[in-house]
């Protein structure tokens, strides 16, 4: 299951957070396309629900707002995070599918 991840680190100083996945990839994501992406139903509403992130997020300016700065990071079960943001926003649980499928490279952009 290539889905599952192995390693997660937060870099606050490169406002960045890297996954490594079973398969070996590397995924990293700003706090800001994070905050963007969160698939929560306040943050998604109704018409954007679903188990992949809106493409339309990846074209969204970057923010460093307070609302994108990230605090803290929780394991949900073993399948999924959640992130705490200085704005106080906790609600979007983050799969490991929708954060595979949020992935920004080239590659992982190129197959959804």
């Amino acid at each position: 299951m290539k889905t599952k991840p192995t390693g997660i680190k937060v870099n606050r100083e490169q406002n960045e957070m890297t996954i490594t996945w079973r398969d070996g990839h590397l995924s990293a994501y700003s706090f800001s396309l994070l905050r963007h992406a969160c698939p929560c139903a306040e943050c998604r509403g109704h018409e954007h629900m679903g188990p992949l992130p809106d493409p339309e997020i990846f074209a969204l300016p970057e923010d460093d707002s307070l609302r994108t700065y990230l605090e803290d990071v929780e394991a949900v079960g073993s399948y999924a995070i959640t992130i705490y943001w200085k704005d106080g926003h906790q609600y979007g649980i983050y799969n490991w599918e929708y954060l595979r499928a949020l992935c920004p490279c080239d590659a992982c952009q190129a197959e959804g």
